[in-house]
């Protein structure tokens, strides 16, 4: 790799890690809510993982009973943790979602956890917050075909949804289970997905023990290769955006037709440089989320980290460098939160 092309990266980076993203996606910045999070100064692109945030406990609560609800899908099948499983790092390990009646989705589930430090949610960003996106599934007729008049009547019927909703908002009294409120509450759950104290977090805290060699050596070829460019922040990603095939076509290589969901950021500003554009994914406890990218095409991680590099980075890996870097990876696997409903 030439000189200026590492410095290029590298200022990229740095661009990136102070909020540089609002650069490469304009027009959406205003439209983010305020973060749940905001890391402390570092001279490093990565910050660790808080150990806690400060939430509503009542709201979790609620939100944690609502995210396992079959209810919210039209026939009583489908919860939101039917592709989020807790049990799975957030995912499903499957290469396409499976939504109501067995249908099958175009896109891979990406992980609820961690996705509270995310800018947008979805793969193409059409969601501004948690709130915003919990109701897309809702509405999906591939997810959960249902709507919110229907949902809201099937909580009210129950034994206890009504008195926990007007706990929290006492002023709407029986009134209390609205859309706005269900969003309110499934969001809050969603960000107490959060996994701390990965050895990296510790690395970056100060303890050199924390990682392996070959982990140190992984980080170092990161931020060397590049990936860093793409990867930073809190979540190793999710706060910016990128088109996948920067040095080839991946989308024609792949060797299987395009899809609408394959246009990514296209599909919401029909802007052609937003062609293929999607939301970077963090890279947080990533070794344990396969399979891998918008489509769900990779099946491994070794054979991923290869795919970026060849189609991202234009670098042919060797087996070592590999290594290195799929060391550095599982050093990102933090401690999961309880699966129990």
């Amino acid at each position: 790799m030439s000189q200026l092309r590492v410095l290029l990266l590298v200022l990229i980076a740095g661009l990136l890690a102070w909020g540089g993203w609002s650069f490469f996606s304009p027009g959406t910045e205003s439209q983010a809510p305020a973060p749940s999070y905001t890391p402390p100064a570092t001279d490093q692109p990565i910050s660790p993982i808080p150990q806690h945030l400060q939430l509503d406990k009542r709201l979790v609560a609620l939100g944690r009973r609502l995210f396992h609800d079959p209810r919210l899908s039209h026939d009583d099948t489908i919860s939101c943790a039917s592709c989020h499983l807790l049990t799975k790092a957030g995912a499903d390990a499957q290469p396409l979602a499976v939504g109501i009646g067995g249908q099958v989705s175009t896109v891979n589930t990406p992980t609820v956890f961690n996705s509270a430090f995310n800018f947008r949610q979805f793969w193409d960003g059409r969601a501004a917050s948690l709130e915003e996106q919990a109701e897309g599934p809702i509405h999906n007729p591939v997810e959960m075909a249902s709507n919110w008049r229907e949902v809201i009547a099937k909580l009210e019927r129950d034994a206890d949804y009504p008195s926990e909703f007007a706990a929290i908002w006492p002023a709407a009294g029986k009134r209390a289970i609205t859309a706005g409120h269900i969003q309110s509450a499934i969001a809050e759950f969603e960000r107490s997905l959060i996994t701390p104290d990965a050895p990296f977090d510790r690395y970056l805290r100060g303890d050199p023990q924390a990682l392996s060699a070959a982990a140190r050596q992984g980080w170092e070829l990161f931020r060397n290769l590049g990936c860093i460019a793409c990867h930073q922040g809190v979540n190793v990603g999710g706060n910016m955006y990128a088109n996948l095939g920067v040095m080839g076509d991946y989308f024609a290589d792949r060797g299987k037709p395009l899809l609408k969901s394959d246009l990514g950021r296209f599909n919401i500003t029909g802007r052609e440089e937003d062609r293929h554009l999607f939301k970077v994914p963090g890279l947080r406890n990533v070794e344990r989320t396969a399979p891998y990218f918008h489509d769900g095409a990779i099946a491994t991680l070794d054979k991923a980290v290869d795919t970026m590099a060849r189609y991202q980075l234009g670098v042919s890996l060797s087996v070592e460098q590999r290594k290195a870097l799929l060391a550095f990876l599982g050093s990102l696997n933090g401690t999961l939160p309880e699966a129990a409903p």
